[in-house]
Protein backbone atom coordinates (compact mmCIF):
# COMPACT_ATOMS: atom_id res chain seq x y z
CA UNK A 1 0.00 0.00 0.00
CA UNK A 2 1.19 3.70 -0.59
CA UNK A 3 2.36 5.81 2.17
CA UNK A 4 -0.38 7.73 1.89
CA UNK A 5 -2.98 6.14 1.02
CA UNK A 6 -2.85 3.58 4.38
CA UNK A 7 -2.85 6.62 7.06
CA UNK A 8 -5.93 6.91 8.50
CA UNK A 9 -7.92 10.16 8.65
CA UNK A 10 -8.57 11.61 11.75
CA UNK A 11 -12.21 13.04 12.56
CA UNK A 12 -11.49 16.20 14.71
CA UNK A 13 -14.22 16.99 17.19
CA UNK A 14 -17.52 18.74 15.71
CA UNK A 15 -16.65 17.53 12.23
CA UNK A 16 -18.95 14.91 10.46
CA UNK A 17 -17.97 12.97 7.26
CA UNK A 18 -20.78 11.27 4.98
CA UNK A 19 -20.11 9.11 2.32
CA UNK A 20 -23.19 8.44 0.13
CA UNK A 21 -23.04 6.02 -2.87
CA UNK A 22 -20.59 6.51 -5.90
CA UNK A 23 -18.25 8.03 -3.45
CA UNK A 24 -19.62 11.22 -2.92
CA UNK A 25 -18.22 12.53 0.22
CA UNK A 26 -19.64 15.27 2.19
CA UNK A 27 -17.44 17.07 5.23
CA UNK A 28 -19.52 19.21 7.44
CA UNK A 29 -17.84 20.93 10.24
CA UNK A 30 -17.11 24.87 12.36
CA UNK A 31 -16.29 26.45 9.15
CA UNK A 32 -18.41 25.10 6.75
CA UNK A 33 -19.25 21.84 4.37
CA UNK A 34 -17.66 20.43 1.65
CA UNK A 35 -18.84 18.26 -0.91
CA UNK A 36 -16.94 16.01 -3.67
CA UNK A 37 -17.33 13.24 -5.69
CA UNK A 38 -14.24 10.82 -5.36
CA UNK A 39 -13.38 7.75 -7.63
CA UNK A 40 -15.76 4.84 -7.22
CA UNK A 41 -13.15 2.35 -7.69
CA UNK A 42 -11.68 3.32 -3.90
CA UNK A 43 -13.33 1.72 -1.05
CA UNK A 44 -13.84 4.57 1.56
CA UNK A 45 -15.48 3.71 5.25
CA UNK A 46 -16.04 5.51 8.49
CA UNK A 47 -14.66 3.67 11.40
CA UNK A 48 -15.20 5.17 14.44
CA UNK A 49 -13.15 8.52 14.41
CA UNK A 50 -11.12 7.50 11.32
CA UNK A 51 -11.71 7.53 7.40
CA UNK A 52 -9.78 4.42 6.20
CA UNK A 53 -9.30 4.62 2.26
CA UNK A 54 -8.17 1.28 0.81
CA UNK A 55 -7.93 0.51 -2.92
CA UNK A 56 -9.39 -2.70 -4.71
CA UNK A 57 -5.86 -3.93 -6.57
CA UNK A 58 -1.97 -2.86 -7.24
CA UNK A 59 -2.42 -1.86 -10.60
CA UNK A 60 -0.54 1.69 -10.78
CA UNK A 61 -3.68 3.11 -11.40
CA UNK A 62 -5.25 2.50 -8.41
CA UNK A 63 -2.13 3.30 -6.33
CA UNK A 64 -2.06 6.34 -7.92
CA UNK A 65 -5.72 7.33 -7.07
CA UNK A 66 -5.05 5.75 -3.32
CA UNK A 67 -3.10 8.67 -2.24
CA UNK A 68 -5.09 11.04 -4.17
CA UNK A 69 -8.46 9.97 -2.80
CA UNK A 70 -7.09 9.92 0.77
CA UNK A 71 -5.59 13.37 0.32
CA UNK A 72 -8.49 14.99 -1.00
CA UNK A 73 -10.61 13.80 1.83
CA UNK A 74 -8.08 15.39 4.36
CA UNK A 75 -7.82 18.32 2.81
CA UNK A 76 -11.74 18.65 3.17
CA UNK A 77 -11.39 17.97 6.75
CA UNK A 78 -8.63 19.93 7.08
CA UNK A 79 -10.35 23.14 4.86
CA UNK A 80 -13.61 22.49 7.18
CA UNK A 81 -11.87 22.75 10.83
CA UNK A 82 -8.74 25.70 10.53
CA UNK A 83 -8.82 26.62 6.72
CA UNK A 84 -6.51 27.55 4.18
CA UNK A 85 -4.52 30.82 3.49
CA UNK A 86 -2.40 32.02 1.14
CA UNK A 87 -0.49 35.10 0.41
CA UNK A 88 0.34 37.22 -2.66
CA UNK A 89 2.91 39.96 -2.36
CA UNK A 90 2.55 43.05 -5.02
CA UNK A 91 6.11 44.50 -5.58
CA UNK A 92 6.75 47.36 -8.22
CA UNK A 93 6.84 50.98 -8.76
CA UNK A 94 3.50 51.89 -8.26
CA UNK A 95 1.72 48.84 -7.59
CA UNK A 96 -0.72 48.84 -5.36
CA UNK A 97 -3.52 46.99 -4.17
CA UNK A 98 -7.24 48.13 -2.47
CA UNK A 99 -10.35 46.34 -1.15
CA UNK A 100 -13.16 47.37 -0.86
CA UNK A 101 -16.39 45.15 -0.17
CA UNK A 102 -16.23 42.26 -2.15
CA UNK A 103 -14.07 43.85 -4.99
CA UNK A 104 -10.43 44.19 -4.97
CA UNK A 105 -8.68 47.09 -7.49
CA UNK A 106 -5.50 46.04 -8.42
CA UNK A 107 -2.98 48.56 -9.71
CA UNK A 108 -0.30 47.10 -11.75
CA UNK A 109 0.77 49.21 -14.38
CA UNK A 110 -1.69 49.53 -16.76
CA UNK A 111 -3.34 52.87 -17.67
CA UNK A 112 -6.49 51.78 -15.95
CA UNK A 113 -6.71 49.38 -12.72
CA UNK A 114 -7.74 45.62 -12.60
CA UNK A 115 -10.78 44.93 -10.75
CA UNK A 116 -12.15 41.54 -9.18
CA UNK A 117 -14.65 40.30 -7.44
CA UNK A 118 -13.90 37.51 -4.77
CA UNK A 119 -15.02 33.77 -5.70
CA UNK A 120 -18.00 32.34 -3.92
CA UNK A 121 -16.44 31.08 -0.79
CA UNK A 122 -12.97 32.82 -0.30
CA UNK A 123 -11.99 36.20 1.35
CA UNK A 124 -9.34 38.54 0.22
CA UNK A 125 -7.84 40.83 2.91
CA UNK A 126 -5.50 43.60 1.78
CA UNK A 127 -2.37 44.16 4.38
CA UNK A 128 0.31 46.73 3.33
CA UNK A 129 1.53 45.21 0.24
CA UNK A 130 0.07 41.95 0.86
CA UNK A 131 -2.85 40.01 -0.91
CA UNK A 132 -4.05 37.35 1.74
CA UNK A 133 -6.64 35.16 0.50
CA UNK A 134 -8.75 32.96 3.13
CA UNK A 135 -11.31 29.89 2.14
CA UNK A 136 -11.91 26.41 3.35
CA UNK A 137 -11.55 24.51 -0.31
CA UNK A 138 -7.57 23.97 -0.47
CA UNK A 139 -8.00 24.47 -4.61
CA UNK A 140 -10.54 27.36 -4.84
CA UNK A 141 -7.91 29.19 -2.86
CA UNK A 142 -4.63 28.18 -4.76
CA UNK A 143 -6.51 28.92 -7.99
CA UNK A 144 -7.92 32.36 -7.06
CA UNK A 145 -4.17 32.89 -5.95
CA UNK A 146 -2.79 31.93 -9.31
CA UNK A 147 -5.33 34.08 -11.48
CA UNK A 148 -4.46 37.01 -9.78
CA UNK A 149 -0.63 36.88 -10.08
CA UNK A 150 -1.26 35.58 -13.84
CA UNK A 151 -2.97 39.29 -14.22
CA UNK A 152 -0.33 40.98 -15.04
CA UNK A 153 2.18 39.77 -17.87
CA UNK A 154 5.80 40.27 -16.14
CA UNK A 155 6.00 37.73 -13.53
CA UNK A 156 9.20 39.59 -12.29
CA UNK A 157 7.42 42.86 -10.76
CA UNK A 158 4.75 40.37 -9.23
CA UNK A 159 6.22 37.64 -6.67
CA UNK A 160 3.72 34.89 -5.15
CA UNK A 161 4.55 33.50 -1.69
CA UNK A 162 2.67 30.48 -1.97
CA UNK A 163 3.34 29.09 1.63
CA UNK A 164 0.76 26.79 2.38
CA UNK A 165 -0.39 28.41 6.00
CA UNK A 166 -2.88 26.87 8.11
CA UNK A 167 -5.41 30.14 9.11
CA UNK A 168 -5.28 30.50 12.69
Amino acid sequence: MSRIGRMPIAIPAGVTVEIAENNHVTVKGPKGTLERTLPSEMDIKVEGSEVVVTRPNDLKKMKSLHGLTRTLINNMVVGVTDGYTKTLEVNGVGYRAQKSGKKLTLHLGYSHPVEMEDPEGLEAVVEDNKIIVKGIDKEKVGTSLQRRSETREDRNRIRARVSSMLMK
